[in-house]
């Protein structure tokens, strides 16, 4: 069995605040608000969560190579 980090710290591509946060192993996390400017982040394109856009470590499924955390196709989508 793989081993994962649970802690990734996101950076904002708006004002480059970073913050170290723990991942959940068990819901896909869609939106961040940045602390620093108030920007809701969103994955991007390909992408499953937030974490994997702007994190520093992927999520938990990504990082034992099991796919992604959540289907896509079931994400929330901008307004």
């Amino acid at each position: 069995m793989r081993t994962f980090e649970l802690q990734s710290t996101i950076t904002c591509p708006s004002c480059g605040h970073s913050k170290t946060e723990t991942m959940p192993t068990d819901a896909c996390q869609w939106f961040y608000e940045c602390e620093g400017c108030g920007t809701v982040l969103r994955p991007r394109e390909g992408d499953c969560c937030v974490f994997c856009s702007y994190g520093t470590r992927k999520c938990p499924p990504v990082q034992q190579q099991q796919g992604s955390c959540c289907s896509r196709a079931s994400a929330p989508t901008a307004d």
